[in-house]
């Protein structure tokens, strides 16, 4: 069954987006990924679509290993964050990567749209997996999985060393 009504309309409600708010950590937070004001970083911004997560993003020269080419521990790295960001709007709650199943399937050119999408494969109290896809031209390029460790408060902070910041407390588990 299509999401079609009998004129051939796409039902809204079937596709619709909620963007999600990239300030969540505080304006100047230094995610790499998805900090909105690093000066180097990818600063992705996020919707979520159903039960998916998803990014666009358009690598640069500045992002290429091989001539023409996404640097592989960049691309890891996009995925990682479009898994990060299935725990934020999926499930409010923030973890630590601490496993990474991934194959490269194909070279993810500089210069045209990667499009990615996270979803929850398997939850939990303390591990939350995730399963992320990376495509461009419509062919997956990257597809993986990610273990994310859920901390309370105390386990953050030992990791980070030091408090964790203000915004950061309510997706503690």
């Amino acid at each position: 069954m299509d999401d079609a009504d009998s004129h051939g309309a796409v039902s809204p409600v079937a596709h619709a987006q909620e963007p999600l708010d990239g300030t969540l950590f505080g304006g100047e937070q230094p995610c790499f990924g998805c900090g909105p004001t690093h000066p180097i970083g990818f600063r992705l911004t996020f919707v979520r679509e159903a039960d998916e997560i998803v990014t666009r993003f358009v690598p640069t020269d500045a992002h290429q290993g091989p001539p023409g080419i996404m640097h592989g521990g960049l691309v890891t790295t996009l995925a990682d964050e479009v898994a990060a960001w299935a725990l934020i709007g999926l499930l409010g709650k923030f973890g630590f990567t601490v496993q990474i199943e991934a194959k490269l399937r194909g070279a993810v050119r500089v210069g045209a749209e990667v499009v990615g999408k996270s979803r929850i494969v398997k939850g939990g109290s303390r591990i939350v997996r995730v399963g992320v896809t990376l495509s461009q031209g419509g062919a997956d390029m990257f597809t993986g999985e990610f273990g994310f460790a859920l901390m309370d408060q105390a386990g953050a902070e030992r990791l980070l060393g030091g408090p964790l910041p203000e915004a950061w407390l309510r997706f503690t588990r």
